[in-house]
C-alpha cells in the first residue's frame, strides 16, 4: 500500500508565499514522476508542475516564474514553493506520483494525495 501525504497549505495574502510538501510512503520500489495538480471550485483539475525521475520539469504557463517544484529522492518527497501568490491560485492542491510497488515491480500506478487547501486573499 502506498500513501501520499501533503502538508503546507493555508491562507495567505496576495503576494505572499507558501511551500507545499508531499511525502510518499509504503511499499515503494521506485518513484517515476511526481507532480502537483490543483482544482478550483467549478473548474477541472489542472497540472501545476511536474518533475520526472530524470529531473525534467514542466510548469503550467500560469505559474512559470512564480512556482518552483523540487524533489528529494532520498525522502520520497516532492515540494512546491509558491511565491507571488495571486487570488487565482486559490484551489485544492493535489500531489501525484507514478510509483512502482515492491509487490508488482513490472507495474506502475498513479497515486494521489488527499489534497491541501490553498487560499489567497486579495
Amino acid at each position: 500500500q502506498v500513501q501520499l501525504v501533503e502538508s503546507g497549505g493555508g491562507l495567505v495574502q496576495a503576494g505572499g508565499s507558501l511551500r507545499l510538501s508531499c511525502a510518499a510512503s509504503g511499499s515503494i520500489f521506485s518513484i517515476n514522476a511526481m507532480g502537483w495538480y490543483r482544482q478550483a471550485p467549478g473548474k477541472q483539475r489542472e497540472l501545476v508542475a511536474h518533475i520526472a525521475s530524470g529531473g525534467i520539469i514542466n510548469y503550467a504557463d500560469s505559474v512559470k516564474g512564480r512556482f518552483t517544484i523540487s524533489r528529494d529522492n532520498a525522502k520520497n518527497t516532492v515540494y512546491l514553493q509558491m511565491n507571488s501568490l495571486k487570488p487565482e491560485d486559490t484551489a485544492v492542491y493535489y500531489c501525484n506520483a507514478v510509483i512502482t510497488t515492491r509487490q508488482a515491480i513490472s507495474v506502475t500506478s498513479r497515486y494521489w494525495g488527499q489534497g491541501t487547501q490553498v487560499t489567497v486573499s486579495s
